[in-house]
């Protein structure tokens, strides 16, 4: 095969390979294909921005990666220069991996990749679903579709970040290993529950980290076995191909109760997540042993519905029961089991992983729903309290501190700008404020976007980059898939890496004549052989 580079030689964008063997990115039913089967663009010809494309000939088997020149760059400033030791990373599909172990739309995610590689991204994000690699029976693992996918990135060149994920997923419909969900049918306790008696089966409750519920394992056990097996089987991958592991706190990854459930739309501010029988015990035994026993009945009785606005009852309000003597009693017991169970699952992970040079990190969410009202609702219903107005999140930034861990903290792309009025939100303070707090405790924050796309996102993400007292050294973006290689969010995110890496254009090279670089990698048929024409 023969890989045409057409624009400037100084820019990484052609110092990379790009090999394609098939005609076309194909996700699920959406093919992300240009005009034809012949040719895969991934930007507008006739944008006015750098433009990146990738055009196919099927029967020269020929592939051009066209680039013209006449980006926007940032000015290079003290702030500016601090993006260019910001590594990238781009998330892949959380089905990379199938729950039956298989690697979905492989070829598209390689061709995928060398497009990632040829923009100078760093790596890229391996979602490993714990129902996909232990699904049959406890400690019976199967990791051959992650070690697949590991192979690939090695392959392409890319560094790889391994996601640890100890929750199922409705999308993309990857549930808990099936030996768990009998155990959950048979003893539905282990799972969160609300008061209206509906259940989360996406992960286990807290309250069972430490109680053997898992075929006379504990669920901290369970996870040691896991971890161990990872490092075991990835050892070749280790600190030279794998170089970050994230360890599964909660709901979607993050540390926090799942206090939205299924609530989509997320118009209140959640409800409290205590009502399975190993949370109703435990708040039991913390009333009775503060001499108020009646006061571990249950969780808050004034709290609002899912789908009321916080400030609709009594228990969020100003002077509401979150202030009172009884409030701080069921706050501080309901985010000392979230605060316990961090340390428990990231003191595990650096026992599991002690020696072997690749840094762990955790993730937190970013709670900004309502955050301007004094309660800050979406906090307290998440697990996130401290009484007396402290610092809310001071214990959680402690246990990373304490176990060597960074913390990722995702929404960098959001801003007040573009938040509803009636939602009282600012992602914008509480991300100034967790990173403030981790810079006290000497925590490294890693930086990741939120899941849907906003306005001014690639601008915002670029301003939090650039704030050097944050000292943020990886950004992952999430996600790969059909949105991600459409042309008009490529031609974007084409925009956004340049501007990272600062590939400023001289005045010799905007004037200069487009250079054309050419690059036999083999036809296909046998071992690629690199040579510059």
């Amino acid at each position: 095969m023969e890989v045409s580079v057409i624009g400037n030689p100084q820019t990484r964008l052609c110092r990379a390979e790009l090999a394609y063997r098939e005609l076309g990115f194909r996700f699920g039913s959406v093919v992300i294909s240009g005009e034809s089967r012949n040719k895969v663009t991934f930007l507008s010809q006739s944008s006015n921005f750098k433009d990146l494309s990738i055009r196919c000939s099927s029967r020269s088997v020929k592939c051009e990666a066209v680039v013209s020149d006449g980006v926007p760059f940032l000015k290079s400033t003290p702030n500016s220069r601090w993006l260019a030791s910001v590594k990238l990373f781009v998330g892949l599909p959380l089905d990379t991996v199938s729950d039956c172990n298989n690697v979905n739309h492989l070829k598209a995610i390689t061709a995928g990749l060398k497009a990632l590689k040829l923009l100078g991204v760093e790596g890229i994000e391996l979602p490993i679903f714990w129902g996909v690699v232990e699904k049959e029976a406890s400690g019976k693992y199967d990791w051959s579709g992650y070690l697949a996918v590991a192979e690939i990135v090695k392959k392409v060149g890319l560094k790889l970040h391994a996601s640890l994920s100890f929750h199922g997923s409705k999308n993309p419909g990857i549930g808990l290993p099936d030996w768990v969900e009998k155990i959950g049918e048979a003893e539905p306790g282990v799972y969160f529950t609300d008061r209206y008696g509906q259940q989360y089966k996406e992960c286990l409750s807290f309250a069972v980290d430490d109680v053997p519920v898992l075929d006379g394992k504990t669920p901290m056990e369970v996870c040691r076995g896991f971890c161990e097996s990872f490092k075991s089987v990835f050892s070749d991958y280790m600190g030279n191909t794998i170089t970050g592991i994230t360890l599964g706190l909660g709901p979607d990854g993050e540390l926090r109760y799942p206090s939205h459930q299924h609530d989509v739309k997320r118009s209140g501010a959640g409800e409290f997540q205590c009502y399975d029988k190993h949370m109703l015990s435990a708040l039991k035994g913390y009333a009775e042993s503060t001499g108020n026993p009646l006061w571990g009945l249950g969780g808050p009785h004034d709290a609002p519905a899912y789908d009321q606005q916080p400030h609709s009852s009594s228990f969020f309000s100003d002077g509401g029961s979150w202030e009172s003597q009884y409030g701080d009693f069921f706050l501080s017991w309901y985010s000392s089991l979230l605060t316990s169970h961090a340390d428990r699952v990231l003191s595990v992970a650096s026992s599991a992983f002690s020696g072997i040079g690749v840094p762990l990190c955790g993730k937190l969410p970013l709670l900004h729903q309502w955050n301007k009202l004094r309660s800050q609702p979406s906090e307290l219903t998440a697990g996130f309290y401290s009484p007396n107005g402290q610092d809310r999140y001071e214990a959680i930034v402690e246990i990373f501190a304490k176990n060597s861990c960074r913390m990722i903290i995702p929404g960098m792309d959001l801003s007040d700008e573009h938040q509803s009025p009636e939602s009282l939100s600012s992602p914008e303070s509480l991300l100034a404020h967790l990173k403030t707090s981790c810079k006290k405790q000497r925590v490294v924050v890693s930086g990741q976007n939120s899941s849907a796309p906003v306005p001014g996102a690639f601008e915002r993400i670029v301003e939090n980059l650039k704030d050097e007292n944050a000292g943020i050294d990886l950004f992952t973006y999430q996600r790969m898939g059909a949105l991600f290689f459409s042309p008009e969010h490529f031609h974007a995110f084409t925009v956004f890496v340049r501007n990272l890496r600062q590939f400023e254009l001289t005045s010799d090279d905007q004037a200069a004549e487009v250079e054309t670089k050419t690059v036999n990698i083999g036809s296909g048929s046998g071992a690629p052989s690199l040579q510059t024409a």
